[in-house]
């Protein structure tokens, strides 16, 4: 096929007019999408395919959970394309990736316009797949009028995993695209992010997945659209958790800011959290209580930056020591009945009542408060 290759400082990919139909034939859909009866089913990521599993991590976390405007999205599309006239039905370039190193043959003495061979597999899209599921219906219902359709593309080719998840990153890290809570996943994949945002992304991470987590499924990545039942955003336990590491990375980095060292910080917070779900007894996951919701979840995580600071060490026996710590907050109970819970903890926002419960659970654990947040640490 004929292509543009663009040359960006240390970068090469391709410029395509890629005929509709072939295209639609060489790209893979991570998302299922839905049009009038008729649906495109998700394609599963090869084991080894490290970047297709990421973006279907993102695409289609929690169980398939699609997303409840595709289907709408996709519709508008479709639309637009049946009746552009005077205007380009595809105007906006899709962004596509493969692996695979392709061989660009070039004509003339400019050596930028030539011949680029097609991937053996199917391209993963970076950036377009609504637009694409949109021309697939398209040519269902019009393959006539698809047919006339050249899709304008770039390719990049032969690129590492990591490239093609930073390029995701960046051209979906706006509020209309994926949720703020899906970011933390990317933190662990981009070049950009710091390394104590990169700690903190895999501590959450552990809190989500570990078998052994109190956790572990109750942390909503999905923002209002999640329908399942979750304690806690993402977002806000990454903020959390990033807020104690950020104050205590001199040190963590003199430890060492490795996974092991992550699951280290991990273990730290599971015996912490499994001793309160021992203090709090028939409270701890309780519809009727908000000993489980964020706003006690935040101020506890802020209690066991204290306690860790005081008593992380030794490991060994550190939960049932820490359980014996928090057993006063069992008399509180009743004080974290969700009946009457702001009127007993006033304040004057979120963040104003977070630490107000946090000050409260300190101060009946007699634990001091935690270090200053100044990013020094001890």
């Amino acid at each position: 096929m004929l292509a543009t290759q663009v040359r960006q400082k240390d970068s090469v990919f391709y410029i395509v007019a890629y005929p509709a139909q072939a295209l639609l034939d060489r790209v893979r859909f991570i998302s299922r999408y839905y049009g009038e009866g008729e649906q495109i089913a998700p394609e599963e990521a090869p084991d080894e395919d490290d970047i297709g599993k990421f973006i279907e991590r993102i695409e289609r976390s929690e169980r398939a959970f699609q997303r409840p405007l595709s289907r709408a999205k996709v519709r508008a599309i479709k639309n637009f394309y049946e009746t552009a006239v005077s205007q380009p039905p595809i105007p906006g370039t899709v962004l596509l990736f493969t692996a695979e190193r392709l061989r660009f043959t070039p004509h003339g003495m400019a050596g930028t316009t030539g011949v680029l061979t097609e991937p053996e597999g199917k391209y993963l899209v970076i950036d377009g797949q609504h637009r694409l599921a949109a021309l697939q219906f398209y040519r269902n219902e019009r393959p006539a009028e698809a047919a006339t359709v050249h899709v304008p593309c770039v390719i990049f080719d032969g690129k590492s995993e990591d490239f093609a998840t930073e390029m995701f990153v960046i051209i979906n890290s706006t509020p209309t695209r994926i949720n703020k809570s899906h970011l933390v996943d990317l933190y662990e994949r981009v070049s950009w992010a710091s390394p104590d945002k990169k700690f903190a992304a895999k501590v959450v991470e552990l809190l989500y997945s570990e078998g052994d987590s109190p956790l572990r499924y109750r942390i909503n990545r999905l923002g209002g659209r999640s329908k399942q039942e979750k304690w806690i955003l993402q977002a806000e336990l990454f903020n959390e958790i990033h807020r104690w590491v950020s104050a205590r990375w001199r040190r963590i980095e003199r430890q060492g800011t490795d996974a092991r060292h992550a699951e280290r910080f991990y273990r730290v917070v599971r015996d912490f959290l499994k001793a309160a779900e021992r203090a709090w007894g028939d409270a701890w996951g309780n519809a009727s209580s908000v000993v489980t919701a964020s706003v006690t979840l935040k101020a506890m995580i802020r209690v066991c930056a204290a306690l860790a600071d005081a008593d992380a060490e030794p490991e060994d026996g550190r939960q049932a020591r820490w359980a014996e710590r928090l057993e006063p907050w069992t008399a509180m109970k009743r004080d974290f009945r969700g009946d009457g819970f702001y009127e007993r903890f006033p304040a004057k926002g979120q963040v104003e009542r977070v630490a107000r419960v946090q000050r409260e659970l300190a101060r009946a654990a007699g634990i001091a408060p935690p270090a200053a947040q100044t990013g020094q640490g001890t």
